[in-house]
């Protein structure tokens, strides 16, 4: 089974140099008006906000790009999260490659995605410390007085879907108090599977999976693999026909049920609404498994 890991892995590698000049491309399309980029704390941010919103305080959604990507990496995502009224900041991580990021696509990781059980919570440390530098920035800046940082919500695409997982719990080390949601988008778990640390999430989690996305998908849904692994309330969605960048820009598969299924799950766990929609199979959803107050499906 290791070796599978390892293979599985290694798939992500190939995937990622395959399709980034892609993902590069979609990224640099022209912004929308609830769009702006900033400074915070020193570092490259993108902020999405919807106008419309009536006055008062927003939650909070911090999104952590792939490897490679960059903030403005799943704008068709972001934006849905603002437009149903969160405050959402996506920082450029060190490994960006668009938006104005500094890193080559050919860079390759310190640590290889090949080797999970090599990784720890020393491993892109400096995405953790992204985070946590952003929040405390934004908190101290009157430009962000409406964020309600009592209702925050962390949401990553593959290597920033490990991220915010580390900073859920899996990395105790790295847990960020007051986290009411982690949205895992075809994350890199395997570092975490393999040292069994998804115990320590500390907030209710959703995966999201696909059926072609052969480097990452098995080692979410696989009989003890990270939704088994991860404490309730949980929640697994797999979308038919979804590879490692449905959930960018670049990919086109599912994107409306990628944004319905993340924003049911956001609205009910840190909006406090009801959430029918976590409950329901939707066309393109190939696997819906759930653990939580809202019952069970396995």
């Amino acid at each position: 089974e290791g070796r599978a890991e390892q293979g599985l892995a290694g798939d992500i590698d190939h995937q990622l140099r395959a399709l980034l000049p892609a993902l590069i491309c979609v990224a640099a399309v022209s912004a929308t008006a609830a769009e702006r980029h900033v400074e915070i704390g020193g570092m490259d941010v993108v902020v999405w906000s919807d106008d419309g919103t009536e006055s008062g305080k927003q939650p909070i959604v911090i999104f952590s790009h792939g490897f490679h990507g960059c903030a403005t990496q799943s704008r068709f995502l972001t934006e849905a999260f603002a437009k149903a009224g969160y405050l959402v900041f996506a920082p450029n991580h060190r490994d960006a490659t668009c938006n104005g990021g500094d890193a080559s696509w050919l860079d390759k990781p310190d640590t290889s995605f090949k080797s999970p059980s090599a990784w720890s919570d020393a491993t892109f440390r400096d995405r953790a410390d992204d985070i946590r530098q952003l929040i405390a920035a934004a908190k101290a800046d009157p430009r962000w007085k409406d964020a309600d940082w009592s209702h925050l919500a962390l949401a990553g695409h593959s290597l920033g879907g490990y991220t915010v997982l580390g900073l859920a719990g899996a990395w105790p080390g790295w847990r960020i108090d007051g986290i009411k949601a982690v949205l895992a988008l075809s994350p890199y778990s395997q570092p975490f599977v393999v040292k069994h640390t998804l115990k320590g999430l500390s907030a209710p989690v959703m995966y999201q999976g696909g059926t072609l996305d052969f480097g990452i998908t098995p080692t979410l849904h696989k009989s003890m693999g990270a939704y088994d692994l991860s404490p309730k309330p949980k929640y697994y969605v797999e979308f038919r026909g979804a590879g490692h960048f449905a959930w960018a820009d670049a990919g086109f598969t599912a994107h409306d049920e990628i944004a319905s299924y993340s924003l049911a799950f956001l609205d009910h766990y840190v909006k406090g609404a009801p959430a029918p929609a976590l409950t329901r199979t939707e066309d393109k959803v190939a696997v819906l498994r759930y653990e939580s107050e809202l019952g069970s499906r396995r």
